[in-house]
């Protein structure tokens, strides 16, 4: 069975970081595209960051250069490294193989003085 299970999230001030983590089981995202979208309340779920099988990433405008994707193939992990955090990234955090094939259950991101 195809698990994922994200982890990591909290309560942060704005300027701070947090690091997500998205351990797979049952396949190995080294084969697998596999991307992180978030979903802020009463908005659609959107996607932040996308990291290839290969190794090529992506980002939407509204991170770059404040987050980073990045995988550890020993570990079956992806991970999330948030910099310089916002009051509107403000979410829950999702990671899912593909653009949507197989998802987490979420972490809970929150960013307030």
């Amino acid at each position: 069975q195809v698990q994922l299970v994200e982890s990591g999230g909290d309560l942060v001030q704005p300027g701070g970081s947090l690091r997500l983590s998205c351990a797979a089981s049952g396949m190995s995202l080294s084969h697998y595209d596999t991307s992180w979208h978030r979903q802020a309340p009463g908005k659609q779920r959107e996607l932040v960051a996308l990291i290839t099988f290969d190794g090529n990433t992506n980002y939407a405008d509204f991170v770059k250069g404040r987050f980073t994707i990045s995988r550890d193939n020993g570990k079956n992990t992806v991970f999330l490294q948030m910099n310089s955090l916002k009051p509107e990234d403000t979410a829950v955090y999702y990671c899912a193989v593909g653009l949507g094939d197989v998802w987490g259950q979420g972490t809970q991101v929150t960013v307030s003085s």
